[in-house]
Parts: structure tokens; C-alpha cells; sequence
């Protein structure tokens, strides 16, 4: 994927990609890996004079986003968007002990197609999907592969439909945790990155979308 000169980029999701931000301020990034990707591009690429835009939320589910497409997307058109989101409808189906169905799963396929549908049909932008991940600490984790694996291969194969770039993070980030430590990664929940787990999914991003690998 090229990053031309005056791109903006814009980062949506949940709280992974949120990070903090001050809702109230359209350009804060907060402090997670959308900051640390600007960083470095603004570092390394000046004379492109990139423009970042974060409008993760935490708690959203895809359907919330959906809900807020037009405005936090397509309205503000921008030119590459980088969207993860799926793990909080995983999540709040464990908190209600409640089994996925097809028919919920069927929906998610739907709404998720109708982001990148929308985004085809209404703008040029180059997108960037990257899948929703759990790591197994605390151990209960584990109980969610089952709701939360057949999410990842919608997000798969929808990359595969519409031709994006995808950035494979469910495994990338369980096999530094099997390196390291899964709490190096994600503190105490499995899912919200620590500042070494922001770190290395912006060095995912980096390593996916620019020509050279990151260190």
C-alpha cells in the first residue's frame, strides 16, 4: 500500500484503538498505537505531510459503529482507514454466559460488509482491516476462542472480498505473548494492549503497510 503525499489516515474501532483520547479534541490520537504509527510516519515521511485522525471508542461493538459510519468515516473521506473492531461483541456475549448463533454471526458479516461496501462505493480509500484478538490471561480467555474465531475468519474473508490489506493481529499478538509473556502484552484482561502491546501492533501496522520492516 503507497502513502501519497496529504493522505489522511484514519483509525476507527473500540477501546484498542480509543487509547484515551480526549473525545472532545477531533485531532487527539490518544496514547496508544494510532500515536505511536503517526509518530513514526511524521518522523520518517515529513515531506508528505500526513494528516491522523483516531475516532476509536471504547466499548463499541461493530453495530456501534456502524451506527456513527457516516460521520466518523465517510464524512470526513479519508484516504487510507485502518478499522478493528469485534472483540466487544464477543465480550459482552461472555459476560451474559450467552452462546453466538449463526444468525448473530450472519449479522456481523452483514454490518461489517456494509462498512466496507459503503466505503468502496462513497470514497478511493485504501483500507487496512486487522483482526480482533484475545490472549489467554487470564485462563477464562480461552473459553472465547468460540464466539470470537469465526468473527476473525469474517474478517478474513471480507478482507479477501474487497481486496484490503489485512494485518493477521489474533496471532501475531499470541505469538509474542507465547515469547514473552502474555501479560507483557495485555495486562490483566487479554485484550487491552500495555504500552508494549501498542508498541507492537503499530510495528505490525508499520511492518504490513510500509516497504521496509520496523525494528
Amino acid at each position: 500500500m503507497k502513502i501519497m503525499n496529504d493522505d489522511t489516515l484514519l483509525f476507527i474501532g473500540d477501546s484498542i484503538t480509543d487509547a484515551g483520547r480526549d473525545r472532545t479534541d477531533p485531532d487527539d490520537l490518544g496514547q496508544g498505537f494510532p500515536l505511536l504509527v503517526s509518530a513514526y510516519l511524521q518522523t520518517n515521511m515529513p515531506e508528505q505531510r500526513l494528516t491522523f485522525l483516531n475516532r476509536g471508542i471504547g466499548g463499541d461493538k461493530l453495530s456501534d459503529v456502524k451506527n456513527r459510519w457516516e460521520e466518523d468515516c465517510l464524512d470526513l473521506d479519508p484516504d487510507i482507514v485502518t478499522l478493528l473492531i469485534g472483540i466487544n461483541d464477543t465480550w459482552r456475549n461472555q459476560d451474559n454466559n450467552h452462546i453466538v448463533t449463526e444468525e448473530e454471526l450472519a449479522v456481523f458479516e452483514s454490518d461489517y460488509r456494509f462498512l466496507l461496501k459503503s466505503l468502496h462505493q462513497r470514497t478511493d480509500a485504501r483500507v487496512i482491516l486487522m483482526e480482533p484478538f484475545v490472549l489467554p490471561y487470564p485462563k477464562d480467555r480461552m473459553n472465547w476462542r468460540r464466539d470470537l474465531d469465526p468473527r476473525i475468519q469474517i474478517v478474513r474473508k471480507m478482507a479477501k472480498e474487497y481486496q484490503t490489506e489485512l494485518i493477521p493481529l489474533d496471532g501475531l499478538m499470541n505469538a509474542q505473548g507465547i515469547k514473552n509473556g502474555f501479560s507483557y502484552y495485555t495486562g490483566e484482561d487479554g485484550v487491552h494492549p500495555t504500552v508494549a502491546g501498542h508498541g507492537y501492533i503499530a510495528k505490525a501496522w508499520l511492518d504490513a503497510v510500509i516497504d521496509k520492516k520496523v525494528l
